[in-house]
């Protein structure tokens, strides 16, 4: 599982892979390269960091 998310997302998105995942979640920062093109899930601004499983 995987979550883009902005900085006001995140703990909304840390909690969803906690819950779906039941595991430590793992959270990077999104490439520079892919920061443009990529927004976060629960709204439409730039996406910051990744949330992982």
């Amino acid at each position: 599982m995987n979550v883009y998310c902005c900085q006001e997302h995140v703990e909304m998105a840390l909690d969803e892979v906690v819950y779906e995942c039941e595991t430590y979640p793992v959270l990077t920062l999104v490439p520079e390269e892919n920061k443009l093109s990529t927004t976060c899930e629960y709204c439409r601004n730039m996406a910051i960091y990744l949330v992982a499983n």
